[in-house]
């Protein structure tokens, strides 16, 4: 990627999608780090999150969008809201879509959301390395095409890094020319606390089948900052009693598991040792509450 000191560009950028069609995973991949959660649920990202790719002559800041729901009940209004509120003052926009099926109804409110504004958009069409018959995407890029406009069409696998390079290029080729609006070893915006609640609750979701993922919420609950150790204490929040004793487990097996990984990642990421105790809490309905609501994003 070459791009004259000279001439710095910066920009703003927004990845949307229908859920679970891995824009945090690209996300991941383009800043070379983990900043986003994953997970194969719906509602895995809950708050736009805020990512920033520095090259010597270009930073972009991307937004990683919640997945594009049906607004029928309280929290899927408030993710419609994140995502139609990071549509607003970006230098592009991207549109991840799985390359092997035909646009779904969440894709179409997607491609609809983007007409609504005039910011350029890109579709990219995700997981081609799952797709053998690379014709096959030939009549889905037909069907989005008819659906809205799209400046170009790239197809990528965020899992492998496929044609990401070329992505990447493309993206630095529309940014206008500006200043460098983070500093340069900044990656994200989410505080540090936001950021290890998220590793817990990913954790809880690849390790929990049952319907407990879209009920799970982590409140941290006390931090303590030492020399070389951090303390934190975390409650895992769900609705129901059962949902609780699936989360802990036979003998609190399930719990210490959830810890254990937890621990070890965030300990890679932030580079020092951690203590983490995690407990169970059930509040009914806490998806329903705007107290809780305003707990699942640090923004507000």
């Amino acid at each position: 990627m070459t791009q004259s000191e000279d001439r710095f560009v910066s920009g703003f950028v927004s990845i949307l999608g229908r859920p679970n069609v891995g824009k945090s995973t690209l996300l991941n991949e383009i800043l070379g780090t983990k900043v986003a959660i994953v997970s194969d649920k719906p509602q895995t990202t809950r708050a736009a999150l805020q990512g920033v790719w520095n090259t010597p002559g270009a930073q972009v800041v991307f937004m990683d969008t919640p997945g594009i729901h049906r607004p029928d009940t309280t929290i899927n209004k408030k993710l419609s809201q994140d995502v139609a509120g990071a549509l607003e003052g970006r230098d592009l926009l991207l549109l991840v879509a799985d390359c092997r099926k035909a646009p779904a109804l969440e894709d179409e409110r997607a491609v609809e959301l983007l007409q609504r504004v005039k910011t350029p958009a890109l579709l990219l069409l995700n997981k081609v390395d799952l797709l053998k018959d690379k014709s096959r995407m030939l009549p889905v890029i037909e069907q989005y095409g008819k659906l809205g406009s799209f400046q170009e069409f790239f197809p990528i696998s965020a899992l492998t890094g496929e044609g990401l390079d070329t992505l990447k290029q493309a993206i630095v080729g529309r940014m206008p020319a500006g200043p460098r609006y983070f500093p340069g070893d900044e990656i994200t915006d989410q505080p540090e606390r936001f950021f290890v609640s998220e590793i817990v609750r990913e954790k809880v979701l690849r390790l929990t089948r049952q319907e407990v993922p879209h009920s799970v919420m982590v409140q941290v609950e006390n931090w303590e900052e030492s020399e070389g150790l951090l303390k934190v204490a975390a409650a895992i929040v769900v609705e129901r009693d059962g949902q609780k004793g699936i989360i802990i487990g036979s003998k609190g097996s399930r719990l210490k598991e959830i810890g254990t990984e937890a621990r070890l990642e965030l300990e890679k990421i932030l580079g020092r040792k951690i203590y983490l105790e995690l407990f169970v809490k059930v509040r009914k309905n806490w998806r329903e509450k705007p107290d809780y609501l305003r707990e699942i994003d640090w923004k507000t």
